[in-house]
């Protein structure tokens, strides 16, 4: 039973239990997170086994065909283990042949389907299957980060979700029709989130979304307030605004999801200035013009080319993450070849790759040219190869810095070493820094707090690091 919180204190009254499964990407991550929030203002408590709950909530993915698998599967297995199970998130926005939702067709016997960021229709769920115990008062949640509520993730990192849903109809991706069209958070409501989360000890704030830099298109970019003063709904404003917030908290602030609009140009000069991290998580998927055309994604391959140029120009410490796709349908080989130039000659720092998949209504799968899965994967391959090489290149050049390190692990207080990341890694997603033993028998290391460490060698994705 993967992700399943461990339990809360119990009282006397024995509250009643909810078994929670969070599958997914970061966003998917942020709507568990709301409502484990809510669950725990109302007095539930969550349950280490699908056994001891008196109900099981299961968030799903619906993206990908491997992550469709594990979320029905798992499904499978809450009834299996309690039989009282609710199911929310991408997948339970799927349907069928014929119209039918596929978690009703596949598993009829669950009490309840929502599709995504559906809180309030989670949690009528739950009250009418396991009447809550409590109104909501913030006492009641000993571990939360007051009104940015609780987090799944370690203390010292947090993903603040800036809005919902997408206005962009990629051919290969159905989230649109998922999470809706864009749906920007009020302003103010971000940035006294953003504050909570830093005031209760958050060193790192992860910016998430469907499209960063979006942020605020769908009010026009109207003026909102923050204790009590304009500001407006854009990703400049709001980028400028959260670095000023972190940096009495000396924490980072970390971009992704950012498409490359020219309007992110603005927001490199703050990176340079120290209020956000040199770091972009930009979202390529391909670099020649006519696949982006079939993708239908903004921006051609070489107006990317010479916008990293420039970003790179502006901020030479910039670090560039992106994902690409192999294997499109119509995808030439000097198409791929083009692809695996762009790749090197942009020095991409980190990248990921899928090989297509055919995802039941995505428009993509019309397209003439499907190729045989067999090419897809070996375009992968050759793709991460040629990535792998670029990043391992990259990563050299850090050898001999001192860079600062934001502690992730370190038992017995660092004295055996330990896991941190420099600013160009992002959790779970990026390389590590391995934290060799502190030189000096007076040097400790912490979780959730930095340390300034000489770069001695390269592992991999990975750098080695002596703590100073």
């Amino acid at each position: 039973m993967s992700d399943v919180l461990s339990p809360q204190k119990t009282s006397a009254a024995a509250p009643p239990r909810v078994g929670f499964v969070s599958l997914g990407c970061p966003k998917a991550l942020t709507d568990s997170e709301l409502i484990l929030t809510q669950l725990s203002a109302e007095g539930y408590q969550t349950s280490k086994t699908y056994e001891g709950a008196d109900i099981v909530i299961v968030n799903t993915c619906g993206f990908i065909d491997d992550a469709v698998r594990e979320s029905l599967d798992t499904i499978g297995e809450a009834l299996a283990g309690n039989g009282k199970v609710i199911v929310t998130g991408c997948l339970g926005a799927r349907t069928g042949e014929g119209g039918e939702n596929l978690v009703r067709k596949m598993h009829p016997s669950v009490l309840a389907v929502t599709g995504p960021h559906a809180t309030q229709e989670v949690m009528d769920a739950v009250h009418l299957n396991l009447p809550k115990p409590h109104d909501p008062f913030i006492d009641l949640m000993p571990n939360s980060f007051g009104e940015a509520g609780i987090k799944l993730t370690p203390r010292h990192y947090a993903y603040l979700k800036i809005s919902e849903g997408c206005n962009h109809r990629c051919t290969f991706c159905i989230i649109p029709s998922m999470r809706g069209d864009l749906v920007s958070r009020p302003i103010g409501d971000v940035l006294k989130e953003a504050r909570a989360l830093f005031e209760g000890g958050v060193k790192e704030l992860l910016v998430i979304s469907q499209d960063t830099s979006a942020y605020g298109v769908d009010v026009k970019y109207r003026t909102g307030f923050y204790e009590g003063r304009p500001i407006r709904t854009r990703m400049l404003d709001l980028v400028q605004a959260l670095g000023e917030i972190a940096e009495p908290y000396g924490a980072w602030v970390r971009l992704h999801y950012v498409y490359p609009y020219p309007s992110v140009d603005e927001v490199i000069p703050l990176m340079a200035q120290g209020l956000a991290l040199p770091y972009l998580d930009v979202p390529f998927q391909h670099s020649h013009p006519d696949v982006l055309r079939r993708m239908k994604r903004p921006a051609s391959g070489e107006k990317n080319l010479e916008r990293i140029e420039r970003w790179r120009e502006a901020c030479p410490e910039l670090v560039v993450r992106s994902t690409f796709i192999a294997g499109f349908p119509g995808e030439t080989e000097q198409e791929f070849q083009h692809l695996l130039d762009f790749v090197q000659e942009a020095g991409i720092d980190r990248a990921g790759c899928f090989a297509y998949s055919a995802i039941d209504g995505a428009v993509a799968n019309e397209i003439p040219g499907m190729l045989p899965i067999e090419v897809r994967e070996e375009r992968r391959s050759r793709f991460m190869a040629v990535a792998e090489q670029v990043s391992a290149d990259r990563l050299r050049r850090r050898v001999g810095a001192t860079m600062q390190v934001l502690v992730d692990s370190a038992p017995a207080l660092g004295r055996k070493g330990g896991v941190g990341r420099t600013y160009a890694d992002a959790p779970e997603i990026d390389g590590v820094v391995r934290l060799l033993p502190p030189l000096k028998a007076s040097k400790t290391l912490k979780v959730g707090e930095f340390t300034r460490a000489s770069i001695v060698s390269t592992d991999g994705h990975d750098l080695v690091a002596q703590p100073i």
